[in-house]
């Protein structure tokens, strides 16, 4: 029974290295090449802990870490889906639900349920935790388009508009620093790094 557990444990562990090979849309902050899912994921988790002092009472950090981890795992399955890309997104969540049934199930059952409830609540949005770690996703691309000078957002020719209905969650996830997104909204525009419209 024992060594059951074990392989169903491994098993998954080799199948979420896939997710390294799931390119994200955005650029890393030197420019030289795309993301992964993987290392944004990754990333998600280190910037849980260091901006830990900006999440709204009631949340559970090692919870939110946790879902940083897992929440894109069902991009395995389902790809990642870029977040300006209406016709892709229409499909996107019946897509994400069928990888978390499958992936999530390799593991062994209490383990499996473990994680689908921290994905599943990291895609409702409704605790405190959740809105953080969304919060949180909403941040780290936003960054990078900081970084690379509209990297993403010129090569799609992004605007205001879309760029402030992607962060919208983070007003509520993290109000300390919704300031912070408005304030670089500007500057952004301001350098021509994102478009007005």
């Amino acid at each position: 029974m024992q060594q059951t557990r074990l392989n169903q444990q491994l098993q998954f562990i080799i199948e979420i290295d896939k997710l390294k090979n799931v390119l994200r849309q955005t650029l890393l902050m030197d420019s030289s090449r795309r993301e992964n899912s993987g290392e944004h994921s990754w990333h998600l988790a280190i910037m849980t802990m260091i901006l830990a002092e900006y999440a709204v009472e009631g949340t559970d950090l090692f919870r939110a870490m946790k879902m940083s981890l897992i929440h894109d795992l069902v991009e395995i399955d389902a790809g990642d889906t870029f977040c300006f890309d209406v016709k892709g997104n229409e499909s996107k969540a019946e897509r994400e639900l069928e990888a978390a049934i499958r992936i999530f199930g390799l593991l062994p059952e209490e383990q499996g349920k473990e994680l689908r409830l921290l994905w599943d609540e990291f895609e409702a949005r409704e605790t405190p935790t959740a809105k953080f770690a969304v919060a949180l996703d909403r941040i780290q691309p936003f960054i990078h388009n900081q970084q690379t000078a509209g990297g993403t957002w010129d090569i799609h020719n992004i605007n205001r508009n879309q760029v402030m209905k992607r962060m919208a969650p983070v007003e509520e996830g993290t109000p300390e620093l919704w300031n912070f997104i408005l304030e670089e909204i500007e500057n952004l525009i301001a350098t021509g790094y994102l478009k007005e419209s």
